[in-house]
Formats: C-alpha cells, sequence, structure tokens
C-alpha cells in the first residue's frame, strides 16, 4: 500500500480461512475486498474443489486452458493461499500456533470433524480468546440433521424455496425449479460476513471473541422473507406462481410484440400511469382493480387482459413509454447483454487483474462502494500454494522449521 492508497476498512484484521466451494469463500472474499489479510488454506496436491469445477478454465497466455476453473477464480480473490494437510498432527499443531496470530477463523467441515483435529471453537477460542471464530455447515452444530452433508441444492429445497420457485403447477413446465445460482450458499456467505463484522466489532469493544454458527438451511428459512411470513400470518403455504409476485398485481413477465418485459407495479398510483400509457383508463377505474389488495384477488381477470394490451406493442416502445411515466419495468437481458449494459459499464461492474498464468483476468467486481475506504483489488485468486513459503516466514518459521514440516508431510 503507497502513502496515496486509501485505507481500507478491514485493514489489520487476519482471517485464516479453512472454507471451501462456495459459502465460505464467498464470505471470506468479500472481507479480503474490505482489506482483511485472508489466508487461504488448502489440501496439499488438491486444494478447493472447485479448482477442478470447469470448464470453463482459465486460458494460459498461449490459450491453453490451465487447472484454474472460473467457479474458483470468481470467489477467491486478495487471498494468499497455503497448502496444510490438517489430518497430519504437524499441520494441526500449525494451525494452533497460526491462530494464535489471527482475529478470525472460518471452515466449513461437517459437525465433528474440527474437534477431531483439535481445531473446534472450544480449543482454538482457549488459545486465542480474542478469536472469532465461524463455523459454516449445512445445518447447523445443533439439531437432528446436524451432521448431514449440506449441498445448495438439497437445501433450496429443504428450506422451501423451490416450492416457490418455477411455474404455476397446473400450467406446462409446471413444478419444482431450483434458482440459477446457488443462493443458499451465497445468502449464508453473506450473513456470515455480517456476523463475523459484528463479532469483531464487540471484540474491539470487550477484548472477548466468540464462535458464530452458520447454517445453509437457517439462511434459507430466513431468506424466504415475506413469503416466510405470509405463512406464518395465515397459516397458509404460498405456492409458485412463475413470474408473479405474491402480494403484487402487476408485477410478472409479459409477452410483447417481439418478446418479453418485465413490468412491476409497486403501487396503485403506477398502476394508473401504467393504464394511461396503455391507453385503456378503464383498468385503472375498475373498482376491482384500483387497489393493489383488489387487484391481487382479481389476478385471474386482470392478468389475462393485461396480457392481451401488452402484446400490441414493441419491447423498445413499452420500455421507453414506461420508462418515461415512471412505471417500474425492465428487459431481460442474458449475461452477454448485461456486462454490455452502459450502466454496467459506467458502476464498473468487471475489473481485470494480473495473474501468474494469464496477462489479464476479467472478474466481477464488488457491488460495494464506499466513499473514504473502497474496495481495492490487490490479488488474483491465488494458485495453489502459492505463498506458502512468504505466510511460514511471517508467522516466525524458520527455513529449518519448514523442512521439518515438509518431512512430516503437513505440508504440500
Amino acid at each position: 500500500m503507497t502513502a496515496n492508497t486509501p485505507a481500507q476498512s478491514l485493514s489489520g484484521v487476519r482471517v485464516l480461512d479453512l472454507s471451501r466451494v462456495l459459502a465460505g469463500p464467498w464470505c471470506t472474499q468479500t472481507l479480503a475486498d474490505l482489506g482483511a489479510d485472508v489466508i487461504k488454506v488448502e489440501r496439499p496436491g488438491a486444494g478447493d474443489d472447485t479448482r477442478g469445477w470447469g470448464p470453463p478454465f482459465l486460458k494460459d497466455r498461449d490459450g491453453h486452458d490451465t487447472a484454474e476453473a472460473a467457479y474458483y477464480l470468481g470467489t477467491n480473490r486478495n487471498k494468499r493461499s497455503i497448502t496444510i494437510d490438517i489430518a497430519k498432527p504437524a499441520g494441526q499443531a500449525l494451525i494452533r500456533d497460526m491462530v494464535a496470530q489471527c482475529d478470525v477463523f472460518i471452515e466449513n467441515f461437517k459437525v465433528g470433524d474440527m474437534a477431531r483435529y483439535g481445531l473446534d471453537a472450544a480449543t482454538l477460542c482457549a488459545l486465542n480468546p480474542r478469536l472469532v471464530y465461524c463455523s459454516v455447515t449445512g445445518f447447523g452444530q445443533t439439531g437432528p440433521y446436524r451432521e448431514r452433508a449440506g449441498y445448495d441444492y438439497a437445501i433450496q429445497g429443504i428450506g422451501g424455496l423451490m416450492s416457490v420457485t418455477g411455474e404455476r403447477d397446473d400450467l406446462p413446465g409446471g413444478g419444482p425449479q431450483k434458482v440459477g445460482v446457488a443462493v443458499a450458499d451465497l445468502f449464508t456467505g453473506m450473513y456470515a460476513t455480517v456476523a463475523i463484522l459484528a463479532a469483531l466489532r464487540h471484540r474491539d469493544l470487550t477484548g472477548e471473541g466468540q464462535a458464530i454458527d452458520m447454517a445453509l438451511l437457517d439462511t434459507q428459512v430466513a431468506m424466504l422473507a415475506n413469503l416466510g411470513a405470509n405463512y406464518l400470518t395465515t397459516g397458509v403455504a404460498p405456492k409458485r406462481l412463475g413470474n408473479a409476485h405474491q402480494n403484487i398485481v402487476p408485477y410478472q413477465v409479459f409477452e410483447v410484440a417481439d418478446g418479453h418485459i418485465i413490468l412491476a407495479v409497486g403501487n396503485d398510483g403506477q398502476y394508473a400511469k401504467f393504464c394511461e400509457v396503455a391507453g385503456r383508463r378503464d383498468l385503472a377505474e375498475d373498482e376491482r382493480f384500483v387497489r393493489n389488495a383488489d387487484r391481487v384477488r382479481h389476478r385471474h381477470v386482470l392478468v389475462p387482459l393485461l396480457a392481451e394490451v401488452l402484446k400490441q406493442r414493441q419491447k423498445a416502445d413499452w420500455l421507453s413509454a414506461l420508462e418515461t411515466a415512471k412505471v417500474p419495468c425492465g428487459a431481460i437481458n442474458d449475461l452477454g447483454e448485461v456486462f454490455a449494459d452502459p450502466h454496467v459499464k459506467e458502476r464498473e461492474m468487471t475489473i481485470e487483474v494480473q495473474h501468474p498464468l494469464s496477462d489479464a483476468l476479467p472478474l466481477v467486481a464488488s457491488p460495494m462502494k464506499l466513499s473514504s475506504t473502497p474496495v481495492q483489488y490487490r490479488r488474483a485468486p491465488p494458485l495453489l500454494g502459492e505463498h506458502t513459503e512468504e505466510l511460514l516466514a511471517e508467522f516466525g518459521l524458520s527455513p529449518d522449521q519448514q523442512a521439518a514440516l515438509r518431512a512430516q508431510g503437513a505440508l504440500g
């Protein structure tokens, strides 16, 4: 960091990261983007599972596939990689020694695994009472499912998300549908980030660390948000409604003359404006449709009427007219269109970083825009074990000690 480089919010915070795949690495990438020194501990010879989750893989300077999958690259920037075999007693002892010099420890092993290695929260927090210890599992440290392996796809089903995602059961294509990205993993990573920041705040005020128990299923249940509230209020489980909204009408995808648009009318005033643009003031004055609650009750009547109106004009015409009238609407873009969008470009939602195997590695940027402590892109996603010797030296291990650990099979 130079004298002209802005400070970062988490500068000075050191994170020992034993997580892999998505939820944990998403959390630690966020912490790293905010300035934390994240040390990614990986299995010798294999590393994070997602290194091999391709294609696509990063191309080298000659255009050939490397061993670095795009999946891995998207969740591991700003970290340093060290290879330690925690199945070996010497590797476990090394982790315990490192923990004494760290602020945060995060892992996503199955319940009980860390205790077998002597790396559980009780042990490590006793060694370093200021430590924030975060466990990420599928089902948490307690409860009848605690020993089950947790995968996003299954959690979306068990946690209710697939019961409200997808087309209506009575229409073609109806039935359970998962979300297109691993939202249970991603939300758990973000909630874990918030919990860690809260725990660090508490630690800085009191000197006391603590353990955090993050579960994908807990997160999935929580992120049902208004649908969970709907059920708890009524006792009636919401059903799949395809692209329609459970509580707002009209708020869904509609077919137009040359494709589809999203119409997202959020209040009665916007609905009246839409009817004006559509040339159907009568639909704004019909007592069945004046208020949102009535539109929800009579959606089976209103939506087909609107569908016929929307088919009469082309997408560009609708979007221009509705945007001018301040009626929320939108196109449905593929990712090529997303990254070509002038607004996305203006918001600098892509970055390029230098990578040891490629001159320019494109990545999705962080969405966090901080005025005084901005996100910085200091490091490319690390190669497996790229920083092992550097980190061991920082933690005070001499060349002879490093050699002894290698001889014991504790290092990659």
